[in-house]
This record gives structure tokens, C-alpha cells and sequence, in this order.
């Protein structure tokens, strides 16, 4: 039985998300001076397309259609910015650009957490029979 149509599924993604994207602007901060070094970052991949496929059946009408799947493990992944340098030593790491990403993925973070704590007063509230 699902109690919320999903909605915990897909904060546990976005969470996921979330913690691998600062783990990442960690990795490029802590990087900033290494030679060389080129900045990673985390992308979402088609995640609204996915999310919205997943709702959706499609009906295969002949079969040599192509099934419609959708890959529910892979939302996001790590890429390397290999376009740039902003150091004279090789590296691509912007100090300013990394913090402002951080202080963004934070508040996101938070807010994900916030309504993660919502669904489960709501539930608490029906569990309590409304008290």
C-alpha cells in the first residue's frame, strides 16, 4: 500500500540527490588548489521527463513497438567540466561559483527535509485520530 502516491519515493531522491550534490562541491573546494584538478558536478537527467513517464502507461499496440520503461535508479550522475580553466596551474575550480552552490544546496536540502517532516506529522496526526 502507498500512503503518500510516491511522494516519500521521490523526496528520497531528491535527498539522494541532494547529498551527492554537496559531497561534490565538497570534493571541488577541498580541490580548489590541487593542479590540474577539474570540478565535478552532479546533473539531474531527465528526472521531471522520468517522473512524469512513470504515472503514464503507454499501450503497446503492435509488437514491434518499443516497450516503455522507465529507469527509476538513475536520476542523476557526476560529470567533469573539462571546458574550462581558471587557474594558471590547470584547475577549474571557482571558489565564489562553488560556494553559492553550496549555500543553494542547502536551502534545498532543507526545504526537502521540511516536507519529508510534513508527510510524516500528517501521518502521525491520522495514526493520533487527528489530535
Amino acid at each position: 500500500m502507498d500512503l503518500f502516491s510516491g511522494t516519500i519515493n521521490t523526496l528520497q531522491k531528491s535527498l539522494n540527490y541532494a547529498s551527492v550534490k554537496n559531497q561534490t562541491i565538497a570534493s571541488n573546494i577541498a580541490n580548489v588548489d590541487t593542479p590540474n584538478y577539474k570540478a565535478k558536478d552532479v546533473v539531474f537527467k531527465d528526472v521531471l521527463q522520468q517522473e512524469l513517464s512513470g504515472s503514464l502507461t503507454a499501450k503497446r499496440t503492435h509488437p514491434r513497438h518499443i516497450p516503455f520503461e522507465n529507469d527509476q535508479n538513475v536520476s542523476f550522475k557526476t560529470i567533469q567540466r573539462n571546458n574550462t580553466v581558471f587557474n594558471h596551474n590547470g584547475n577549474n575550480v571557482d571558489i565564489d561559483k562553488e560556494m553559492a552552490e553550496l549555500a543553494q544546496n542547502q536551502i534545498y536540502y532543507q526545504s526537502l527535509v521540511d516536507r519529508l517532516n510534513g508527510k510524516f506529522n500528517s501521518l502521525q496526526t491520522v495514526i493520533r485520530g487527528g489530535r
